[in-house]
This record gives C-alpha cells, structure tokens and sequence, in this order.
C-alpha cells in the first residue's frame, strides 16, 4: 500500500494530505512554517484542487474517494458529518441520534476529535448543545474561521440567485 504525503497552504495554514493510491487517508493541520510541497499523485492533486475551490468559495461538496479508517461507530459518525449540509451545524446530541445513540453524546465528540480527514469530513460543523463552539483539531479560531466562510458563501450564492 503506497503512501504519498504532501502538504498545501490554505488560507487557515498548511494541510498535509495523504492518500494510499486510490483514496484519501488523511487530511491533516500542519505545523506552522510547513513549506507546501506538489501533490504526487492523482488522489493528492485532486484533493488539493477541491480544497483550493472549497477556500474560494467555489465548491460545496467534495467528491475526492475517501478511506476512512476506523471503529465501526467512529465510521458511522464520520458518514454521518458528511451528511451535514454545507454552511450548517449540528450539536453532539443531533449527531448521536443520526447514528441511532442518542445517549453516546461523549463518544461522539471522542470519534469527532479523531477524525483523520478534516474540513472534507466536515467535523468543524459540529458544534455544543448551546451554539457554542467546542474543541477542534486545528484550534477554535480556525473552526470559527471555516464556519463564518461557509455561511459567507452560502449567504453570497443566495444573494446572487435571488
């Protein structure tokens, strides 16, 4: 199994890809000064276009192959954050009923905090029970930071198709 790693700028800082060949693996918060690095191969190179588009407020669903590795219910969760549409939020609560465990609200935000593709497995969309914004793996500014850029461009597409 092939393991190509790269690393790409983003407006909240390096993100290091990783893909096996055939799916993405991994989409991670890289240390600060990591120089971006060419994606080097067909997976890494799509996966930072997409990346590249969502920034410019240009893509709103990503369709890069995903393998995601993990427990059954870490799995479960992961698919259902790909199901919170764009510009939107959920709570823990909402997030553990989806998956059919109303009562696994911790465990959710456990399986939430190891999720291995951030920002394409959008795990920045959920947030605490009040509206508040919980841990996230780059750091709260940073969630805060890709919240307010979806909601800007789905508050600018609406404007524009009205």
């Amino acid at each position: 199994m092939m393991n190509n790693i790269c690393f790409v700028s983003s407006p909240v800082g390096a993100l290091e890809i990783q893909d096996d060949g055939a799916c993405l693996t991994a989409v991670r918060f890289a240390p600060a000064g990591t120089a971006a690095s060419a994606p080097n191969s067909p997976v890494a190179r799509l996966a930072a276009r997409q990346l590249q588009a969502y920034f410019a407020g240009t893509l709103t669903r990503f369709s890069v192959p995903l393998a995601l590795a993990g427990t059954p219910f870490q799995q479960a969760l992961w698919r259902a954050l790909l199901d919170i549409p764009y510009g939107q939020t959920r709570s823990y609560g909402q997030i553990a009923a989806a998956i059919n465990r109303p009562q696994a609200c911790r465990a959710v935000g456990m399986a939430n905090n190891k999720n291995p593709i951030c920002i394409l497995v959008p795990c920045h969309r959920v947030i605490g029970a009040g509206g508040n914004l919980t841990g996230y793996a780059g750091g709260l500014k940073i969630k805060e930071w890709l919240l307010l850029h979806e909601r800007a461009t789905v508050k600018k597409s609406l404007s524009i198709n009205q």
